[in-house]
């Protein structure tokens, strides 16, 4: 009987160097995973060397089989990740250590819970995370991290002894409801008159949506999203990590998978949202703005978005990093993960205990935030697993 070869490790610079076939048959369906997406990202140079995330995509193959692949960047810098380890990084200098490069696997501005280890089967995980480490010590980085993975992921990683950290994102849930009033009706009474007020407000002020997916999505209605979504950062004083040319390459490779809402008013367009989705779940991702008007950001970002779940009987919409203020809009606190290896055995010791406070912080918050649930009693099950 032949004993099955250990699989064989080729690191890719980039998604053009794989079959979309390959990577996608590992992928599964989240948008976010696909090989358009990533290689949408690399070719509009919103992710390269200059940009400080160097593709390092680790993938392991039976001979010619991709058995398993991790989308994996060398990163200069912690800008774009959604967990945040820049205390890591000044406590790294202040000692005179260099905390970049370091290596991240996660989709690059993009704060979803997804797979990472992408495998044939379960038993290249483990490999997989063993690879994934040998390349951050052959390259000299100071850590290797991975964002928002799935649970069976977050098993893998810590039986390879990575460390866990909790984070906390809302989530809202749809419980069949039929539409957006069946919806407001399962709420507290207080919570269900606030958002009638902030649509109201919304209406009053003449404005109104359109809800656009796939070819509805014009050239200039990709132009006007990036015109919106770049003025929000300027008027942040920040530079955006997108740009049109990724918007458009978007809206050619996966027009099944967006959403766009633009809103007008007065006959002029003023904001939009970009949302992604699949047949389980929406995720509210990028949103801009060129004029102020009353509760414009919630309906444009939330309220059609759950609009447009309820009509689809899509289950699970995901709007983006943090936002306390969600949950007063029905939107429920879900723990999420990431895991974290340093090469350093003293910084390693101080992360992972510090990491175990935080832990009881964020169990002790999610209760919190539970005990002022916007739903009536009892309250609709959370997020599923």
């Amino acid at each position: 009987m032949n004993t099955p070869q250990a699989p064989q490790l080729r690191i890719l610079t980039g998604m053009h160097e794989i079959s979309p076939n390959d990577w996608n048959a590992l992928a599964g369906t989240q948008p976010f995973l696909q090989h358009a997406f990533l290689h949408a990202l690399e070719t509009s140079a919103a992710v390269c060397d200059d940009s400080g995330w160097l593709p390092q995509h680790l993938t392991l193959w039976q001979e010619q089989r991709l058995v398993a692949a991790l989308p994996l960047y060398a990163k200069s810098h912690s800008y774009g990740e959604y967990v945040f380890d820049w205390a890591w990084a000044d406590a790294y200098q202040r000692n005179g250590l260099a905390y970049y490069p370091k290596l991240l696997s996660a989709i690059p501005f993009t704060p979803v819970t997804g797979q990472r280890l992408l495998v044939a089967d379960a038993c290249y995980r483990i490999p997989l995370v063993q690879a994934a480490l040998a390349h951050a010590k052959n390259l000299g980085a100071s850590s290797f991290h991975c964002l928002f993975p799935v649970e069976a992921d977050a098993q893998a990683l810590a039986e390879a002894g990575l460390m866990l950290r909790s984070g906390v994102q809302f989530h809202w849930v749809n419980q069949g409801f039929t539409c957006f009033d069946d919806y407001l009706a399962a709420m507290s009474h207080d919570k269900r008159k606030k958002i009638k007020q902030e649509r109201r407000r919304v209406k009053e002020s003449g404005v109104s949506f359109r809800q656009l997916t796939g070819a509805q999505i014009r050239a200039e209605d990709w132009d006007f999203f990036n015109t919106c979504y770049a003025n929000t950062y300027r008027q942040h004083r920040s530079t955006p990590y997108l740009n049109l040319d990724f918007f458009q390459r978007l809206g050619d490779v996966l027009p099944d998978n967006v959403m766009l809402v633009i809103a007008t008013q007065n006959g002029r367009d003023i904001a939009a949202a970009l949302n992604f989705y699949d047949q389980t779940t929406l995720y509210g991702r990028y949103w801009g703005t060129l004029a102020y008007s009353p509760a414009l950001h919630f309906e444009t970002c939330y309220y059609q978005a759950i609009e447009f779940c309820i009509a689809r009987g899509i289950h699970l919409f995901e709007g983006g990093a943090q936002g306390e203020h969600k949950l007063a809009r029905g939107f429920l606190p879900v723990e999420t993960v990431s895991a974290h290896w340093l090469a350093h055995p003293r910084f390693a010791q101080a992360v992972e205990t510090f990491l175990e406070r935080e832990a009881l912080g964020v169990a002790h918050y999610i209760g919190e935030l539970n005990e002022r649930n916007p739903f009536k009693s009892p309250a609709p099950p959370g997020s599923p697993d």
